[in-house]
């Protein structure tokens, strides 16, 4: 057995979690089991039930964690830009980045979501509603403002969530192109899908934007 991640409880916490993260992205939460967990941080099996009931509760701990991140994260960000149009391109910049460095807790939100009891995977649906309801407010704000030209605020909400959050599934270091310049091509591609104008110079903010006449669609 190798020697344990030392005696301070937070960091043993930590190196559960970051090797939990590891083992569910490889070979999911099912195959993970306690002695390849206790085996990868370094500790005896006993020591991981002092952090976390069962296994149930560390995946549970995992995914409330992320989206605990994503959302403070997302609130912080939100605060420096302010038209819709500001808003939206800063939306898709945040959402691609975040999610490009944090892998392994995307994958496991979106796959393990399954593996969660019926209590626990309520939890985590109500947070990702949060954060998606973000999105749809700047596209309820830039209708109202007469930024954007939208049929579905709902199907527009989803599609570039999806859209964004795509970028992880095919994105590789190596890729031709940066985080940063893909994020901005995906800002210009969510900026047409959203029916704003003048979109070639999105770093500027939206304060010239033309607009159509408002359409809403329930």
């Amino acid at each position: 057995m190798a020697r344990t991640t030392g005696s301070d409880g937070e960091k043993t916490r930590s190196a559960i979690d970051a090797a939990a993260k590891r083992l569910i992205a490889k070979i999911g939460y099912e195959a993970m089991t306690m002695r390849l967990l206790a085996d990868e941080v370094g500790v005896q099996s006993a020591a991981f039930y002092r952090y976390y009931p069962n296994k149930q509760e560390l995946l549970f701990s995992l995914m409330r964690d992320h989206m605990d991140r994503l959302l403070d994260a997302w609130e912080y960000e939100s605060r420096k830009v302010h038209t819709p149009f500001e808003r939206l391109s800063a939306f898709i910049r945040f959402h691609i980045r975040y999610h490009v460095e944090r892998r392994d807790d995307v994958h496991i939100g979106n796959m393990e979501l399954r593996s969660l009891v019926p209590e626990n995977r309520a939890f985590i649906i109500e947070l990702r509603a949060r954060y998606e309801n973000g999105l749809r407010e700047i596209l309820d704000d830039g209708l109202d403002a007469r930024e954007f030209i939208i049929e579905d605020i709902a199907l527009t909400t989803r599609a570039i969530i999806a859209m964004t959050t795509g970028v992880n599934v095919w994105f590789r270091a190596d890729d031709r192109l940066t985080v940063a310049e893909i994020a901005e091509k995906y800002v210009q591609m969510g900026l047409r899908l959203v029916g704003a104008k003048n979109i070639a110079t999105t770093k500027t903010g939206g304060q010239n934007v033309s607009v159509g006449p408002k359409i809403r669609t329930f």
